[in-house]
């Protein structure tokens, strides 16, 4: 999953997967995004953007 963006679907496995720590579903996101990032940025340049896309869902309840 990393080095695209979760569909709804991933993100509720994700969410169940990661439900006893959300701490660490952030994490493992920010190393998705940072791994995309290279290639994300060619296409879509607001890192405001790509963080919430990869990583501001995740603290939502």
């Amino acid at each position: 999953m990393c080095g695209s963006l979760p569909c709804q679907p991933a993100r509720l496995l994700l969410l169940l997967d990661y439900r006893r720590d959300r701490v660490a579903l952030s994490i493992h996101m920010a190393g998705c995004l940072f791994d995309a990032t290279a290639d994300l940025l060619t296409t879509n340049p607001d890192p405001a953007d790509l963080f919430e896309r990869f990583i501001g869902w995740t603290a939502r309840l």
